[in-house]
């Protein structure tokens, strides 16, 4: 790939709402907003992770586009604007295009706005079908930005904000952009827990990855933003992979084919080998088949010593957020100087079916500064990110 550069990013999550905080709390893992859901059709339990900030309302002249998610655009956005208006004022506007991905859009307001209509047999005055509809998300953000380049969102449920990074590396390297804001966003939502908990893979307690007492996820909301362009900055994307297997529409492919096969052209778009990673941020759902698949996957490429974890234990499975959010918080740890690298939240309890492979312990810091990122979808859509610290003897 030729260099595409990380030149910003802005994030929130249940670790915090801003990078500093976020890092922070990632290496003490702090599960403080993670709190108990209590709202599930089925009268089950069940944990979610939640931001813990009050989003600001949108500005008047963007009130078309309120919604949860595009305030947590808006709040990620303000972390980076400076340099995203310096992209523009460099390369002109239509150079600047946007990348999203969420799997939730703005479905949460419209389950307030149907609530309403129950209540007073009216819909909520200041509520639009549109507000929910997957493409106005990169359309709020293109007109809050004021970037007037290619914007579109990619769904394709848990892979849609890694597999936007991908989209945004093709549309650098075609010349159709110089810069490009990619990233995710969902929001916590009744249709997103009560259908996943409809496929019994909702966990009561937070998720316990590669554990032999796994029994589910935890659904998380948070969104984060990266700027990528040609200006050279201290860190590199350096590779991306994508496939779509369709074994089954919600399990994974248990022989891990479709996955390898992203990782694989994400290592050979990358320029690098397998033995040349620092560490991999796991998909790692907890539940049952998707930890096996991947657990298997990993030590079958990389063997038993490679550093890897899942950070969902600690900011939840934010769905469509979920690549952009795990990407961005390897930019974080990469960035560290002191190369610490966040511990497998488990209660340590290995499934003796699982292969072995190198979970992050406490204190384990990072050799290499080239990180890889996994996410795997239903209908078998996956994508691996690689990204790296910017040495150009590397």
């Amino acid at each position: 790939m030729s260099s595409i550069y990380i030149k910003a990013l802005g994030m929130i999550n249940a670790l915090g709402d801003e990078p500093e905080q976020i890092l922070n709390n990632l290496y003490s893992a702090s599960q403080s907003n993670i709190r108990p859901y209590h709202s599930l059709i089925s009268q089950r339990g069940c944990m979610a992770a939640h931001v813990p900030t009050e989003l600001e309302p949108l500005p008047k002249p963007f009130e078309a586009w309120e919604c949860r998610n595009n305030r947590l655009l808006a709040h990620c956005y303000r972390q980076l604007e400076a340099e995203v208006q310096h992209a523009i004022n460099i390369y002109g506007a239509s150079r600047v295009g946007i990348v999203l991905g969420t799997s939730t859009s703005g479905i949460s307001d419209g389950e307030s706005a149907v609530t309403h209509l129950k209540q007073y047999q009216q819909w909520p005055a200041n509520f639009h079908y549109r507000q929910q509809e997957y493409g106005q998300i990169s359309e709020f953000l293109a007109a809050f930005s004021g970037a007037k380049g290619t914007s579109y969102t990619i769904s394709t449920a848990c892979s849609s904000s890694a597999k936007a990074f991908a989209s945004a590396a093709r549309l650098v390297k075609s010349n159709m952009l110089d810069a490009v804001l990619v990233g995710g966003c969902d929001t916590l939502c009744q249709l997103t827990l009560n259908g996943f908990d409809s496929l019994e893979s909702v966990s009561e307690a937070i998720c316990n990855p590669f554990s032999q007492n796994r029994n589910g996820i935890t659904i998380g909301e948070g969104a984060a933003l990266m700027l990528l362009t040609r200006d050279k900055a201290p860190l590199r994307l350096m590779g991306a992979g994508e496939s779509s297997d369709g074994y089954h529409i919600s399990a994974p492919d248990p022989t891990g084919n479709g996955a390898k096969l992203a990782i694989e052209q994400a290592l050979e778009m990358a320029g690098v080998t397998a033995e040349q990673l620092g560490y991999i941020n796991l998909h790692g759902t907890a539940t049952p088949k998707n930890d096996a698949m991947e657990a298997a996957l990993i030590h079958s490429l990389f063997g038993s010593d490679m550093p890897c974890s899942s950070t969902k234990p600690l900011t939840g499975h934010t769905l469509g957020a979920a690549g952009a959010t795990e990407i961005a918080l390897c930019a974080l740890l990469l960035q560290d100087p002191l190369q610490r690298l966040p511990a497998q939240i488990w209660d340590q309890q290995r499934d003796p079916e699982l292969p072995i492979i190198g979970l992050v312990k406490p204190g384990q810091t990072w050799k290499q500064p080239i990180f890889m990122s996994n996410s795997f979808a239903f209908g078998g859509s996956n994508a691996s990110v690689i990204i790296g610290k910017n040495d150009e003897n590397q």
